[in-house]
């Protein structure tokens, strides 16, 4: 007998649902398209199949005919009772699971699976493992549910093993890999991440290229293709970068003009960075632009826009540039929004704008508060942009940052002639409960001294931008002169104890200017002075007040980038003691710091400081001098060139010093994965000056001299810093110490 056909006709008398477990059959019914009394239509009945199939409920759906009865067969998607991953060694399995759509409790459909399975691979291959493979299983349960289980295969970590260039002429390979994020794998790169192929990293590493080559005066080259191949094992990857260079230019003539009513462009000329006959460079262009900008601001023109208009001279290969400087649109700020910050309040962000809702914009002013939030140290990374209202003279200011750690346990340890071995454990928070407040705890211990000081700065105090804070402390130091003094309680010459406090504030005087204030209160005490001790500490022992006022002004104009600081610092301090308290005295210190870039990733340091007190109506006295040593010039010990006391050796302090470092810094070579930087550097100083004391005493003013090297690494555990200084022009009397370290984490 022929099967009938659900086309051949006749009126549907009833509708009967099979296989229904969860669902109820009247919930199936409302999908279909049909109703008992309707004709057996092939294309309602097609529309009645694809609207049940579409809902996701079933696996399988069949539409039959029994006579005059329309079945519908249907058979339903398991309910997921359990997601799991297995097999996953590198993401770990929240990180998976906050990819995939699919949930506990949801209806299971292949589609879906198929959709989580492919989100996953791409997670995987955003982190450099494009051999990975998953595979969904199921685990059936009773009533119709399952266990979906995702099993990895994560295969190995698909690296970056060669890097090439093609068209390159003006500059190696090797020159141009320095330019880009990715890196050629190799095994000192554990720690790294740069060396697996990632397509957005090599879209940043086009702009490096371009932005590189502007940077050199090739103002036509082009990436013309990218191109990365797996090669045939499928764990590592090709890089080819096709390059066309072009010709190299110069600077041809510079010009500045201006539409602005008033403004003669000889009054910003100072503002142009670019030289006529210097190589073409498009970032001197552009920090010419901002510069430009910034001095017409501050001139009162609140509506600046600077436009380079270029002149490309192809057979002399030069560029004129004409820096017209124009009324821009009359733009306000409507709004700021600040995203990123999931911890910090954004009233510590909005605090450091000088731009706020209503002001007119202004680039310059933008720009610089960009400065300020990144020099805040809580954000890895500050990104402002703008979006102007449509129809509107208003702009919306967009502020993303990126969060980095604040907290920071830090360890330090070196070896010290006088003091021997040593350490220090410093507790820091940078950003109390995302205040912007600073809280440190510091403890250090060697065998001749211990110091425990608590600190604490609310940098807006009452909501204004005056910093104010209190320090608590506790020093207790045994001073010896024996070699290894430190580590001997016998060879003691006498101890001292200093308990005290102090309140600080500053605020900002002009942009980079800053003023701070600190009162201070603590009582000394010297005591167990050694019999055979130098006279001038024998007559020191007993209990003194000092009460001291401190004011300091620093200017502070260096930018740091990727380890590179760059520009000028300079500070003045002077304490006046006397108000109240035991001792009277002037101390003032000067000094100043300079940083450069030099060629690629090196730059130089120089600084110097010096300073020199006087008692007022009394001699100084021991405990309030300067005790000049390896924080000042390496190589020597903490106190190594202080004058000392003839009969006995003892240091006794100088009332005036100098010092002074030229440094090279230099990349190891290990890449920005692995961030060692080496250094070489000479240091120079010297202490003299002493009153009071009624034996002869060995000082000297001539310089002393050390060299060295060392190293700063930003490792895993935190920053490592190590030198070894060499002296090389010294006096018979001075201690050395020639090697100190440091290393700390962060949290």
């Amino acid at each position: 007998m022929q099967a009938q056909s659900i086309t051949d006709g006749g009126r549907i008398d009833e509708i009967v649902i099979r296989g229904t477990q969860r669902i109820e059959p009247t919930t199936v019914r409302s999908y279909l398209e049909v109703d008992p009394g309707d004709r057996f239509d092939a294309q309602q009945l097609n529309s009645s199949l694809k609207s049940l199939y579409d809902t996701g409920l079933f696996e399988d759906v069949v539409l039959s005919r029994e006579g005059d009865r329309l079945i519908v067969d249907v058979e339903e998607n398991p309910i997921i009772n359990r997601i799991a991953f297995e097999g996953n060694d590198e993401l770990d399995t929240e990180t998976l699971r906050q990819e995939v759509e699919l949930r506990p409790r949801v209806v299971y459909t292949r589609t879906k699976v198929q959709n989580d399975v492919d989100r996953l691979l791409e997670v995987y291959r955003r982190n450099g493992y494009y051999g990975a493979q998953i595979e969904p299983k199921l685990i059936e349960l009773e009533q119709n549910r399952v266990n979906l289980v995702f099993e990895v295969d994560e295969g190995p970590e698909t690296e970056v093993r060669a890097i090439n260039f093609v068209g390159n002429e003006a500059f190696s390979d090797s020159e141009l890999r320095d330019q880009i994020a990715t890196e050629e794998s190799a095994w000192w790169k554990l720690l790294g991440a740069n060396d697996t192929y990632d397509p957005d990293r090599l879209s940043f590493d086009r702009e490096q290229l371009r932005r590189f080559y502007l940077s050199e005066g090739y103002a036509e080259f082009e990436v013309r293709s990218a191109v990365a191949e797996l090669t045939p094992d499928r764990q590592a990857f090709v890089i080819t970068f096709t390059l066309s260079e072009g010709d190299r230019y110069t600077f041809g003539e510079i010009d500045v003009s201006s539409s602005l009513k008033g403004l003669d462009p000889a009054q910003v000329e100072d503002a142009v960075t670019t030289e006529q006959g210097d190589w073409y460079d498009a970032s001197a262009v552009e920090e010419t632009i901002s510069n430009l900008e910034r001095a017409v601001g501050d001139l009162g023109y609140a509506f600046v826009e600077v436009r380079p208009q270029t002149n490309r001279d192809r057979e002399n290969d030069t560029i004129d540039v004409t820096y017209q400087i124009q009324e821009g649109p009359k733009v306000f700020v409507e709004r700021i929004e600040i995203t990123g910050n999931v911890r910090t309040l954004d009233r510590v962000i909005r605090r450091e704008f000088q731009l706020v809702e209503g002001d007119a914009f202004n680039a310059s002013k933008l720009r610089r508060s960009r400065e300020r939030i990144q020099d805040l140290g809580f954000f890895k990374e500050v990104n402002i942009d703008t979006q102007r209202v449509p129809g509107e003279a208003a702009t919306i200011v967009n502020v993303d940052v990126q969060e980095q750690a604040t907290g920071s346990l830090t360890f330090g340890a070196g070896f010290s002639t006088s003091d021997g071995p040593l350490g220090a454990i410093q507790l820091r928070e940078r950003n109390l409960l995302g205040k912007g407040q600073d809280l440190q705890l510091n403890l250090t211990l060697s065998g001749a001294s211990q110091r425990y000081d608590l600190s604490f700065t609310e940098p807006y105090f009452l909501g204004e931008p005056v910093s104010a804070g209190f320090d608590l402390f506790r020093t207790s130091t045994s001073r010896d002169n024996d070699t290894f003094g430190g580590l001997s309680s016998d060879s003691r010459t006498y101890d001292e104890t200093e308990l005290g406090g102090a309140l600080r504030t500053g605020y900002d005087l002009i942009d980079r200017w800053r003023q701070n204030w600190r009162y201070r209160f603590s009582q000394r005490t010297v005591e167990n002075v050694d019999d055979d001790a130098a006279l001038i500490i024998q007559r020191s022992e007993g209990t003194t007040n000092l009460s001291s006022l401190t004011h300091r002004l620093t200017f502070n104009g260096v930018s740091q980038e990727n380890m590179i600081s760059d520009g000028f610092t300079a500070f003045t301090e002077n304490t006046f003691a006397g108000l109240g308290g035991d001792v009277t005295f002037l101390k003032n210190v000067v000094g100043a710091d300079w940083y450069r870039p030099v060629v690629d990733k090196w730059s130089i340091h120089l600084g110097g400081e010096v300073g020199h007190m006087f008692g007022i109506g009394e001699d100084t006295r021991i405990n309030d001098r300067f005790f000049i040593g390896s924080n000042q010039v390496r190589g020597f010990d903490s106190s190594g060139l202080s004058p000392r006391d003839k009969p006995t050796g003892d240091p006794i302090g100088a009332k005036t010093y100098y010092a002074g470092t030229v440094e090279l810094r230099f990349p190891v070579g290990f890449g920005d994965d692995l961030p060692i930087r080496g250094r070489v550097f000479a240091d120079t100083g010297a202490s003299f000056g002493v009153d009071g004391n009624p034996n002869p005493v060995q000082e000297s003013a001539s310089p002393r001299v050390a060299v060295g090297v060392g190293m700063s690494w930003r490792s895993p555990i935190g920053p490592l810093e190590l030198d070894l200084g060499f002296p090389v022009v010294k006096e018979e009397f001075d201690e050395e110490q020639i090697f100190k370290f440091s290393f700390g984490t962060s949290f």
